[in-house]
């Protein structure tokens, strides 16, 4: 039986890279790659004498894990980010002037999400909408079951489950719930002649949002599909 020496591996896989790519190439390849390819050793600790020695260090190793899971931060329920006030926008940040530059993002954010759908809108684009993060949108309450939320315009820095919170430009923040609350929506679209330029006017695509069918946070609706059902509410 012929055993392979290392010089025979060499010339297979010299043999094999020749094959691939040009001698030059080949050659450098086989000398960083293959015969000088440093060889990294991971240090052991010797095995224990005896059985004490083994059962010390297991103890020792089980006692480091426990303290390492003690010291570890543990995540903040929902309880303590209610109470600590972390969703919450503070009075000096209620300012309306503050979240129009997150408007104009979600802006770019929703023309380039639609496409060329901007203009022709359909199922394609109803699709995309319903799946869209909406925060930062300019919405205002068109329908709802309680009449003094007709009118309310805002842009929107929450967006929940249940309902949206709008600072208005009056510098208040203002919670709508999403059941029985029709939202519209406005988004700026460039018109484009024929030549290719964009004019100086714009046109302006509107869409609603019926709140009773978008009851789900932003982060669920960007996985879930939406299909096209009856609603007895229409």
């Amino acid at each position: 039986m012929i055993v392979p020496t290392k010089k025979d591996h060499q010339s297979i896989a010299a043999d094999l890279l020749n094959r691939a790519f040009e001698p030059e190439e080949a050659t450098k390849i086989l000398t960083e790659k293959v015969i000088q390819r440093p060889l990294f050793l991971c240090p052991t600790s010797p095995p224990p004498a005896d059985a004490r020695r083994a059962r010390h260090l297991a103890a020792k190793r089980a006692k480091e894990q426990r303290r390492a899971k003690a010291l570890k931060p543990k995540p903040v329920s929902a309880t303590q980010r209610k109470k600590q006030g972390l969703y919450q926008i503070p009075k000096e940040g209620q300012k309306y002037a503050l979240f129009e530059p997150l408007h104009n993002l979600w802006l770019g954010y929703i023309r380039e999400i639609l496409g060329s759908e901007v203009y022709t809108g359909g199922e394609a684009a109803a699709a995309k909408l319903a799946s869209a993060d909406f925060h930062g949108a300019g919405v205002e309450v068109v329908r709802s079951g309680c009449v003094s939320r007709v009118g309310i315009k805002g842009i929107v820095v929450k967006d929940g489950k249940f309902a949206f919170e709008l600072i208005t430009v009056k510098n208040k923040v203002k919670v709508v719930p999403k059941e029985g609350t029709i939202f519209r929506v406005e988004v700026p679209v460039p018109v484009i002649t024929k030549t290719g330029e964009e004019e100086k006017k714009e046109s302006r695509m509107v869409f609603e949002l019926h709140g009773d069918q978008f009851q789900f946070r932003s982060a669920d609706r960007a996985t879930r599909k939406f299909r096209a059902h009856f609603s007895k509410t229409l």
